[in-house]
């Protein structure tokens, strides 16, 4: 079993999209997320399993429900060979049944990956955590940690051998308006995975992004324009929500202007959200105590587009954020030429999306139907994502130290620039080596981290508890458990371990025919003997039972009874086995043995030499001697043969 540790992104490795990281480590497998490209279709958009034996994976552990990290989980669960044990947590669960339900809903033909049946089935398989539960599974010992981005994100804590590896998913430090930032685990990793989504970049203060968001949607429909902001269902549309009806509440001269979220997912996933409000930020657990902070004043909900009056001035979010289909999408090209509107882009976009393009604000787009269009309306980018900015991401491993580092979820060229800040920030150790290990793997490259960590015994029960006088010698029995190793009295092992402590009993009979007096003089120049008659010793077992004479019956250096029995011409041996005991033993037996070696050489050079057999005449064939002596009888039972002269 090796002691390196192996990292294999099967997505997520220099891009970001479809996450899916593998580590391998004593003989342990473990499956970070398993997400879709957004930018993709199809197979297309999976992670690369057909690199990977998915048979060998023992956990799958899914941080959140975005798409990009979990909807490739019921192609895994149902159209693979994968066989191991699903984990996320309870609020992640609820959403991720209502996201993929209506992923399934928008897909067709050949872009299917799954159905609505396949997605009930994976349901079946997940198994719950909570944050800050500790699990095991074959030695592997995992926990949740709060990661901030979303509510249910998780970051895993994962401990294989006494090497712990923590692997971050999509997080956030910053508490916002409705979540908490991501929490530290209490003991610093060995290995860290974590986002590089935004390299080196900075999302600034809070206070002033938002003022800039607000002035921006503000400054567009106060010219007329209509303002569109391009959402995820869920996740930053909530903290978006939040601000915009604190806002419109604060400016009565908006009260006119109608503020759309147009999404019947969102609506869904409320419920979950009102469900778990216990898992968000003190603010809005205390608005919760007066009434439902997720029912706004001044905003409402966009059922459809049947009746949709534009011709005003007027605010829409819309899913999907990087303008890939959807009503975003179709609200873009309708409004993109005019330069009264407003695009107000608030979270990360993924090369090979509309979304990513428009930030480098073209003159023209392409839309859906093929026809040309051009592009006139303000576009504005302000990060409100709730992924982890360099600030955050250097700071948490500097709390943390780690020692290794890899990067993955992030365009290559931002994992480079971050991996360099990195290096330079932490510096060199006096040899000249990095004092931090910063790996940016591809996908389906394989990484290596070796660890030459030291076996350490933990005494526990009541070896533990016993003071060991100084100098002195200690015993107690040392029992590895899954990949530790515990130290403990043998009274102890059935409360601790659930075994039971066993004596065997070894009994082997050789043949002896040699001297009785050889064998005890050639026994008492290694060990010393004791007679079983000094200690009142019943026979042994066996023949010895039915009364046969013994002309021998000692213990060998008070380990093991030898008894010879001159009837049966044997020696049988008996000794309770242990490392010690049969040390001794072999050294006996290897005496009976060469003794009886002795005897039976000493037996065969004095037996008397056999006599050699007569010579008999040869065989002569019947023709021959009927020809040469015609005297001789035609005994038809017997061969002919000449008369001797």
């Amino acid at each position: 079993m090796s002691d390196g540790m192996e990292i294999i992104p099967l997505g997520a490795g220099c891009e970001v999209g479809r996450s899916c990281v593998i580590m391998r480590f004593k003989g342990s497998t473990i499956m970070f997320d398993c997400g879709v490209h957004p930018a993709f279709n199809g197979l297309a958009a999976l992670p690369y399993f057909d690199e990977f034996d998915l048979s060998e994976v023992d956990l799958l552990l899914v941080t959140h429900f975005h798409l990009d990290h979990c909807g490739a989980l019921p192609y895994v669960t149902e159209k693979t060979n994968f066989n191991g044990r699903i984990f996320m947590t309870h609020a992640t669960k609820a959403i991720y049944k209502i996201i993929l339900n209506d992923y399934v809903r928008v897909t067709s033909g050949e872009e299917k990956l799954y159905d609505e049946k396949d997605l009930v089935r994976s349901m079946e398989k997940i198994e719950l955590i909570d944050y800050h539960q500790v699990v095991t599974h074959k030695g592997v010992r995992f926990t949740a940690l709060n990661a901030g981005h979303v509510l249910g994100a998780a970051m895993f804590n994962v401990e294989v051998a006494g090497v712990r590896t923590l692997y971050t998913g999509d997080f956030s430090c910053q508490e916002d308006r409705h979540l908490r930032g991501a929490e530290q685990p209490t003991e610093n990793p060995h290995v860290l995975i974590v986002e590089s989504t935004y390299g080196v970049q900075r999302h600034g203060p809070a206070d002033v992004r938002e003022s800039r968001f607000t002035s921006f949607v503000h400054k567009v429909v106060a010219r007329g324009g209509r303002c569109l902001i391009p959402v995820f269902a869920l996740g930053r549309a909530q903290e978006l929500l939040l601000i915009l009806d604190e806002y419109w509440r604060l400016h009565p001269e908006l009260h006119s202007v109608p503020v759309y979220y147009a999404s019947s997912l969102a609506k869904k996933c409320m419920k979950v959200y009102l469900a778990y409000i216990n898992m968000m930020n003190d603010h809005i657990r205390k608005a919760h105590e007066l009434a439902n902070p997720w029912k706004f004043k001044h905003i409402t909900e966009l059922k459809s587009m049947s009746g949709f009056d534009d011709s005003q001035p007027v605010v829409v979010m819309a899913s999907p954020g990087m303008l890939q289909s959807g009503l975003s999408r179709e609200l873009f090209e309708r409004w993109c030429s005019d330069k009264r509107n407003g695009l107000m882009m608030p979270g990360y976009t993924v090369a090979g999306t509309l979304g990513h393009h428009v930030m480098s604000e073209p003159q023209e787009i392409t839309t859906q139907a093929g026809e040309t269009v051009p592009v006139a309306l303000s576009i504005e980018y302000i990060s409100f994502s709730a992924h982890s900015d360099y600030a955050q991401t250097s700071g948490f491993i500097d709390a943390t130290k780690p020692k290794h580092v890899v990067l993955v979820h992030g365009a290559e060229e931002e994992m480079r620039r971050l991996k360099g800040a990195l290096v330079h920030k932490f510096g060199r150790d006096k040899s000249g080596r990095d004092r931090l290990d910063v790996l940016m793997p591809r996908n389906c490259h394989t990484v290596q981290i070796s660890f030459h960590a030291h076996k350490v015994a933990k005494a526990i029960g009541n070896f533990a508890a016993a003071q060991p006088a100084e100098g002195g010698n200690v015993s107690a029995l040392l029992v590895r458990r899954d990949f530790g190793y515990e130290l403990l009295a043998e009274s102890d092992l059935g409360e601790h371990t659930g075994l039971q402590a066993v004596s065997i009993m070894q009994r082997p009979r050789l043949p002896f025919h040699g001297d009785s007096a050889m064998l005890r003089a050639a026994l008492e120049q290694l060990f010393p003997l004791t007679d079983a008659a000094a200690i009142g010793d019943a026979p042994m077992g066996g023949d010895a039972a039915r009364g046969e004479e013994q002309e021998l019956h000692v213990y060998v250096a008070g380990a093991v009874n030898v008894r010879v029995s001159e009837a049966q011409r044997q020696a049988q041996l008996e000794w309770a086995s242990s490392a010690a005991n049969d040390l001794v033993a072999d050294a006996v037996a290897s005496v009976v043995l060469r003794l009886e070696t002795e005897a039976m050489v000493a037996r065969a050079c004095a037996a008397p030499a056999a006599p050699l057999p007569a010579p008999t005449a040869p065989a002569v064939k019947r023709e021959e001697v009927v020809k040469e002596d015609d005297d001789v009888k035609d005994e038809p039972d017997a061969p002919r043969m000449k008369r001797p002269r």
